[in-house]
């Protein structure tokens, strides 16, 4: 069965958690048990330090290893800490011993459960003086927890226990929540694409109820379908275009043919001209449209050479001087006073040129002057076109090398073009690996910088 991400991250989270309980569980218990032991031994020898202590105090006095005083401390340990002695001199003779009073204890439900000789350990420990052994001292000690002792630990263990349930279980609540909580930004963008899968362009994410690693991805998708948005806007408004641009010279030609036809028009020289006007229009509209084909192939081949600036400016102002004094607008080049080389493929920089000043052309109004002149920036050579035209509205910048972007539908129709020659600039640019940047104000002109790399 495929895990969602969310399973997964709960997976992970609950493996990460009942291993830290697991572990720290065990830990506490064990760490506490040898602890607890090494407790107990400490507390046991102390006790048998504190009865040797005794009897070779008394020893001192007396020169005897058993007394009253030995004895009150030997019945105290036997009732207060399970342990039983015998005390032995030189000789081997037993003098006291207390190790039957333990199946009196036994009996008497004292320890921690009723235990055979067999669960009791013992320790012979000699006793000296001045390097003299005077006796020996036989202890008795139950090796496993007793009494208070057992209850204790016990309670230590039943409290490890519950505080590794609770913690278990509130490590299962929070991984719960957080897996749903880190899950939720890519559900809302898995959600946001299937929409956006149905064509439904106007999708958006709140990008402010993503975590900060999911916003750079939710901006990505907000313009990923801004774009898309774009996209479709624009292939409606061309598919609109282009059947207008169509509609308009085929019903002309076919009005006038039919005409023919029926006899109503002589096939005179003016009215076939204008019958072959209108053809002329449908094929202008198609080379556009293969130019831009041609432009935004991938595999498009550049005859690259070895071109001067200075000289193409001049080329192309001789080519564009007649159509710019029969419009009253005036061509003027700034000579840059040394030689700028590059390489590129001089049909598609003319190309490239050429749609640049023709834009300029048609936008600036009579007894204004369009310029060129030119730049070196880093490894590159540019031409920067400026004129005195009417300008670019700022909100249509962005979109102008878009395919079929027009910002002005009735004035681009007025001077027939369809919207994709700053396209075709654009991706000839792109194959030299060059650049074109524009800056407008409306009513007061545009300047366009296009870069080609030196080599």
């Amino acid at each position: 069965m495929r895990k969602t991400l969310r399973s997964r991250i709960l997976i992970y989270f609950l493996i990460v958690s009942l291993s830290g309980i697991l572990l720290t569980s065990l830990s506490i218990l064990w760490g506490f048990e040898d602890r607890f032991n090494d407790y107990l031994l400490e507390g046991r020898e102390k006790n048998i330090n504190q009865i040797k202590e005794e009897i070779l105090k008394e020893y001192k006095k007396t020169g005897s290893l058993q007394s009253d005083q030995v004895l009150s401390v030997l019945h105290d340990q036997a009732m207060r800490e399970n342990l039983y002695y015998e005390i032995y001199n030189s000789d081997g003779k037993i003098l006291i011993e207390t190790n039957s009073m333990r199946k009196m204890m036994e009996n008497m439900g004292k320890g921690h459960r009723q235990d055979s000789e067999a669960n009791y350990n013992s320790d012979t420990y000699h006793l000296s003086l001045d390097n003299r052994i005077i006796g020996s001292l036989q202890v008795y000690y139950q090796e496993e927890l007793f009494a208070e002792d057992f209850s204790f630990f016990q309670a230590i263990k039943r409290y490890v226990y519950a505080a590794a349930f609770f913690t278990l279980i509130l490590s299962v609540f929070f991984s719960i929540l957080f897996s749903k909580w880190l899950s939720s930004g890519f559900n809302k963008l898995s959600v946001a694409v299937q929409e956006l899968q149905k064509h439904k362009w106007n999708t958006r994410l709140n990008v402010e109820e993503l975590t900060g690693e999911m916003k750079p991805l939710g901006w990505s998708f907000n313009n990923l379908a801004s774009t898309l948005s774009t996209e479709e806007n624009l292939r409606k408004q061309f598919t609109a275009d282009l059947a207008h641009e169509l509609r308009t010279p085929l019903a002309t030609l076919r009005s006038q043919i039919e005409a023919f036809q029926d006899g109503i028009w002589e096939p005179t020289p003016e009215r076939l001209q204008q019958s072959h006007n209108e053809l002329m229009r449908l094929v202008r509209l198609v080379n556009e449209l293969e130019k831009l084909l041609a432009a935004e192939n991938p595999q498009i081949k550049l005859n690259m050479n070895n071109i001067e600036a200075n000289k193409m400016a001049c080329f192309l102002k001789n080519q564009f001087d007649p159509i710019f004094k029969e419009k009253g607008v005036k061509l003027q080049i700034h000579n840059y006073g040394k030689e700028l080389w590059f390489h590129a493929d001089q049909d598609r920089v003319t190309q490239i040129l050429t749609n640049i000043l023709n834009n300029a052309l048609q936008y600036t109004t009579p007894n204004k002057k369009v310029e060129i002149s030119f730049l070196e920036e880093n490894d590159n050579i540019g031409f920067v076109v400026t004129d005195e035209g009417v300008g670019i509205d700022e909100e249509d910048l962005p979109h102008l090398f878009e395919r079929f972007y027009r910002g002005d539908k009735s004035r681009t129709r007025k001077t027939g073009g369809i919207g994709i020659g700053l396209s075709i600039v654009k991706a000839l640019l792109n194959a030299h690996g060059g650049d074109i940047r524009v800056n407008s104000e409306l009513n007061k002109g545009t300047t366009i910088t296009i870069l080609f790399p030196r080599n």
